[in-house]
């Protein structure tokens, strides 16, 4: 599947644009096939359909290409985070069905993008990588869109102001880039709508003590 900006979705892409998402997703598929080390840009161009030096009008070099698609991939995270919570406060939901609705939307973003969120992680606990700091950039702006709905939930008295939000944020997060790979790796004859509701009921009793 092709990880599509919204701009694109939308049939407003660029022609550059649309090349470098099939870059993205022919690095993202075989790096998460054989490893960042063993994946050259000439198969990357291949597997897109491209030539070697379309890839290099591009990206720099095959590093710059894999920040890039971090940045990319993270950022279509916090954006199907972002407008989950607001679509849900649109329509008059709290704080908790705010954070159930970015439950269920990272799982599907996850489900869509499975080779993305495993090489995504994974990165995570990597150290000494020329795109460290940009992960840990794109890991925050995830974590913030949460943060803000906690932080927003305690100024309206729906959740304890012992919350520790940076901590509960990122461990939302991480419960559901854990439970999702888990899923699709070991578990994958569950439905979305399964997972979900699991970890639904999970949040209810952990975030806002109702049974």
């Amino acid at each position: 599947m092709v990880m599509e900006s919204s701009s694109a979705a939308s049939g407003g892409s660029t022609r550059r644009e649309a090349t470098r998402q099939k870059l993205y997703e022919a690095a993202v598929t075989l790096i998460a096939e054989q490893g960042f080390s063993a994946t050259t840009v000439d198969e990357i161009a291949e597997r897109a359909g491209v030539a070697k030096g379309t890839v290099y009008y591009n990206f720099a070099s095959k590093s710059v290409l894999f920040e890039e698609l971090l940045r990319h991939g993270v950022g279509l995270l916090a954006a199907s985070l972002k407008e989950a919570a607001e679509r849900t406060d649109r329509e008059g939901g709290s704080k908790v069905d705010a954070l159930d609705a970015m439950i269920r939307a990272g799982l599907g973003f996850i489900a869509a993008y499975p080779s993305f969120t495993q090489l995504y992680v994974a990165e995570l606990w990597r150290t000494n990588r020329a795109w460290q700091s940009t992960l840990m950039v794109v890991r925050q702006d995830v974590v913030a869109v949460v943060e803000g709905v906690l932080r927003d939930g305690v100024a309206g008295g729906e959740f304890s102001d012992e919350i520790d939000i940076q901590l509960t944020a990122a461990a939302l997060v991480g419960m559901v880039l854990v439970a999702a790979l888990d899923w699709q790796s070991f578990q994958p004859e569950r439905s979305l709508d399964d997972v979900h509701s699991a970890l639904s009921r999970l949040l209810q009793g952990r975030v806002s003590g109702r049974g």
